[in-house]
């Protein structure tokens, strides 16, 4: 079994507000979740409107698919133009016998 995070540091430009923020960051986390069965949270900046940390996680029996899983996630926020990417960073957790 392998778990894997993807915490994706965001910067929303455009946002005045943070109703705003929540028009952008709403359809991220809704799509991601119907599209590609990930588990997702926004786990920072949530009082900054301009900013979002976005955390997305699988679980697959092998690593291969959790990471291809992740791949198309990070293509799909990449893919919003109204924001953009600060950064992006991965964790993993193995099953140990």
């Amino acid at each position: 079994m392998f778990a894997s995070v993807l915490i994706l540091d965001l910067r929303l430009p455009h946002a005045d507000s943070l109703k705003a923020k929540r028009a952008v960051i709403t359809p991220i986390l809704e799509g991601a979740r119907r599209r590609h069965r990930v588990a997702v949270s926004e786990v920072g900046h949530q009082d900054n409107r301009q900013r979002s940390e976005l955390a997305f996680a699988t679980v697959a029996s092998a690593e291969k698919q959790a990471r291809e899983v992740l791949d198309a996630v990070e293509r799909f926020v990449w893919s919003f133009p109204e924001v953009e990417v600060i950064s992006a960073r991965r964790g993993w957790m193995e099953e140990e016998s």
